[in-house]
């Protein structure tokens, strides 16, 4: 049976593709670890240090711990600043090109219009959810 799209498949869909990055993480990092890292690098040079990573992990990933998360990637040499050090970088840079790798049998064969409008779409739902998160 093929559940309808909304928040069911959208979290069916999120808990499958989080227990194959976990896999692929095998321990190197925790999932939210995961996250704000890779926020670091999204984020490198818009912002001014450590703090300002973890008022972004907390913004977006809606981590409670963000500061928490923040001080164990400057403890492992991970993070420094607000950026990813380059050993985070390539810490990264492996983990993505695994992430690929693995997940290449999901994307292979999508349509390229459908793969955009869902695009769309749940960029879309993302931009509403954070806006009810906000109050607003």
């Amino acid at each position: 049976m093929t559940a309808p799209f909304g928040p069911q498949l959208i979290g069916q869909t999120e808990k499958s593709l989080s227990a194959l990055l976990l896999r692929v993480l095998d321990g190197r990092l925790t999932e939210p670890q995961w996250v704000a890292l890779r926020l670091a690098q999204v984020l490198d040079g818009e912002l001014e240090d450590d703090a300002a990573l973890a008022v972004a992990v907390a913004d977006r990933a809606r981590f409670a711990d963000a500061p928490a998360l923040i001080d164990a990637l400057v403890a492992a040499g991970l993070v420094a600043a607000g950026r990813p050090t380059p050993r985070g970088r390539e810490l990264v840079d492996a983990v993505q090109n695994e992430i690929a790798a693995t997940t290449a049998p999901i994307w292979q064969g999508l349509d390229v219009a459908d793969v955009a409008a869902a695009g769309r779409v749940l960029d879309e739902v993302l931009r509403r959810a954070r806006a009810v998160l906000a109050g607003g």
